[in-house]
Parts: C-alpha cells; sequence; structure tokens
C-alpha cells in the first residue's frame, strides 16, 4: 500500500496569512496538483501536515477527496502516525514543492527507502541540504517507523526537517534527480506569482494524448494549445462548453438549410471546443461538466449524421447503422485496446468532409459507417487476443 504524506505549514512570501500550499499552480492548487501525482502514482492514502486549516485548504481537501484516495489533515507526527497504516509505504512531499509525474512514479516504484537528492549548487530552490554536495529535492519514499521516531521526540521540533534528519541517518538509497528537472518542471516555489507562471507552463503537459489519430493529431495539440491561456484568465470550462452549443447548433442548422460542407465544419470546431473543455474540466475535477462534455461530443456527430441523411430513406439508413457501429465502438473501445487507426466521435465528420465538398453526401455517411463497423471489427478481434 502507497501512502502519500504532503506537507502544507508555510506561507507563500508575497503572501502572508496564505499557505503557499493553497496558492494556484496549473489550474488547481499546489496541494492538489501534488495530490493527483500521488494518486497517478498509486497512493491510496493522503495524509496532510497542516498548520491551520483554512477556508482554501478545506476546498482543496475536498476536492482531492473526489480522486477516490481516502484524506486526513494532521498537525503532528503522532496524529499522523495514528492515520497511517504499518505496512504502508509513504511517500513524502515537502512544502512547496513543484514536479512531475515522472519524478514521482519513479520514486514509488523504488522497493525500500529512498530520498530524491540533486546537487547542491544551482538546485534552483530552497533545497535542505543533505551532503556536502547534495541537497533533498523534497521528495522521499519511507517506512511509516520514520515517523514513529520523529512522533517520539519532542513536540516543538519542525516535523518536516526533523523526519529528514531521521531518514537521513537511516541510510536510505539516494536517487538523483533526473538530468534538466531541477532547473525547470521541479523545484520549490512559495512565490505565487513564479508559481502561477511556472503552473501555466505544465499545463500542455497534463493534457492526456489519446490514441485515436483525429484525436490525437487534432483535439489534443488545440486542448495543448488552449489551456495556459483559459487557466491564464480564469476562463470557466462552462463558458467553453457554451461556445462547443452555439457552434453546434449553427452547424445543425447549416445542414438542415443544405450547407453540408459549413455544417460539418462548424460541428468540428464545436468537437474541438468542447475537447478543450473537457481536458480543462478534467484538471479542475469538474464531474458534471466533464460528462456534458463527453457527452456532447458523443451526440454532435450523430445528429449531424441523421440531419444530413434525413432528405432520403438511403441516407437515414447509413446514417443510423453507422451511428449503430459508433456506439458500439465507444463502448467497447477500452483505452487498453484502442489503436491509432481507429475511429473516434471527431473523425467521422473529418472523413466526410472531403466527399461532402465533392457533393456526395451519402457516399460520406457510407463511408463514415463503413469506418464504423471496420473499427468494430478490430475491438472484436482485440478483444479476442486480449480477453
Amino acid at each position: 500500500m502507497l501512502a502519500g504524506l504532503i506537507f502544507a505549514t508555510e506561507d507563500a512570501d508575497d503572501r502572508p496569512g496564505t499557505l503557499a500550499a493553497t496558492l494556484p499552480f496549473g489550474g488547481l492548487t499546489l496541494i492538489e496538483f501534488q495530490a493527483r501525482l500521488l494518486v497517478a502514482a498509486g497512493a491510496s492514502q493522503i495524509v496532510l501536515v497542516i498548520a491551520r486549516l483554512t477556508p482554501e485548504l478545506l476546498g482543496a481537501i475536498n476536492r482531492i477527496g473526489r480522486r477516490g484516495a481516502s484524506v486526513d489533515a494532521v498537525r503532528t507526527a503522532a496524529e499522523a502516525i495514528e492515520k497511517l497504516h504499518p505496512l504502508s509505504r509513504v511517500l513524502v512531499v515537502a512544502d512547496g514543492v513543484m514536479t512531475t509525474g515522472e519524478v514521482v512514479s519513479s520514486l514509488a516504484a523504488e522497493t525500500g527507502e529512498a530520498l530524491m537528492v540533486t546537487d547542491d549548487q544551482g538546485s534552483g530552490g530552497p533545497f535542505e541540504r543533505v551532503g556536502a554536495l547534495t541537497a533533498w529535492a523534497g521528495l522521499a519514499l519511507l517506512d511509516p517507523k520514520r515517523i514513529a521516531e520523529v512522533a517520539a521526540m519532542p513536540k516543538d521540533y519542525d516535523f518536516q526537517s526533523t523526519l529528514l534528519r531521521v531518514a537521513a541517518q537511516a541510510g536510505p538509497a539516494n536517487i538523483r534527480l533526473p538530468a534538466g528537472a531541477a532547473g525547470g518542471a521541479h523545484g520549490i516555489e512559495r512565490d505565487s506569482r513564479r508559481l502561477a507562471e511556472r503552473g501555466r507552463a505544465i499545463l500542455s503537459a497534463l493534457a492526456p494524448v489519446p490514441v485515436p489519430w483525429a484525436d490525437r493529431f487534432l483535439l489534443a495539440p488545440l486542448a495543448r494549445l488552449a489551456l495556459p491561456h483559459l487557466v491564464g484568465r480564469s476562463v470557466p470550462s462552462i463558458a467553453v462548453t457554451a461556445l462547443g452549443f452555439v457552434l453546434a447548433l449553427a452547424g445543425f442548422a447549416a445542414l438542415h438549410f443544405a450547407w453540408p460542407l459549413t455544417g460539418l465544419a462548424l460541428t468540428i470546431v464545436a468537437m474541438v471546443a468542447l475537447a478543450i473543455g473537457v481536458t480543462a474540466s478534467a484538471l479542475r475535477d469538474e464531474t458534471i461538466e466533464l460528462r456534458v462534455q463527453q457527452g456532447a461530443m458523443l451526440g454532435i456527430p450523430a445528429l449531424s449524421a441523421l440531419i444530413l441523411g434525413g432528405d432520403s430513406a438511403a441516407g437515414l439508413v447509413a446514417a443510423g447503422s453507422g451511428i449503430v457501429a459508433a456506439g458500439l465502438v465507444e463502448r467497447a473501445g477500452s483505452a487498453r485496446i484502442r489503436r491509432r487507426w481507429w475511429a473516434s466521435p471527431v473523425a467521422y465528420p473529418m472523413l466526410m468532409v472531403p466527399l461532402v465538398a465533392a457533393g456526395q453526401p451519402l457516399a460520406a455517411l457510407i463511408a463514415a459507417g463503413i469506418y464504423a463497423f471496420t473499427t468494430l471489427g478490430g475491438a472484436i478481434e482485440a478483444f479476442r487476443e486480449k480477453p
């Protein structure tokens, strides 16, 4: 069992009375970002070491709990050891640490106790020294008994620094911080402006990279490009969703009034807007908005196909059969078995655009249906290979 221990006790350098852990970072608060990395690395329990419970911290704790891990707030080592399972492995995150998922995952994969260290010179932050030429990089994988040792000491000792000293004396493995991380993605920062700047810089890396070609080469790059601007200007996800719906309605109207090429183009742009909204909502843990956006991305191409084929029985049959196949693909095609060539909701209108531009809407619907059935066949074969 992996547990996370996050320290959130220091005030921001430029905002007295505000915990550095609750400063904005990458569309979240810093402590939410840290917890997200721990959960992604396999942590099922998060213990927060706090100095005081502020409204911002309370909100962050509630949002962290939505990630599926249990969350506890403590003030002392004695309280922390009561919450932690004695057989757990504890991944410690120092106050104000910003890092990457790769760094956290690499440390979590260690089998014994370990400290993440970096060169003392040019480390890019207030790292605590643990050797003549090395400094603690703010991450450690420890046995709970180290926390118990701290709990047995006088209560006026600083919990974080004392835990580091106790851990260092136990002879853990020293894991060198990956080259280039100390000066860029990894560091300790408590200034709100610098933290916000560095948070925006890593937002592109937080956007998922999907497998199917249309999502990978159209939606994902545009989401990575737009996300820092949306977060930097505090644009709510609902505004992006509303834009997507407006564009989709305009596309439906264009299809209805026999402007098929314009209609398909507008629906594609609408799906791009919704894909950006999906990424922003997932980042902010906005569950309701995320479900609405994902549902709309499935419904827009289906309704577009029905409107496009509505002038003839053959068109309706082609559209309906394609929608059924596409629906089965979305139901069966989990991320585990998806292939690059597979269809996705945005791929269907993209495939139809050239044929519609050539004045062949029925052929466009048939081509999209064939693509959906071919992808469905690939999904069935993938299930046979990997039951």
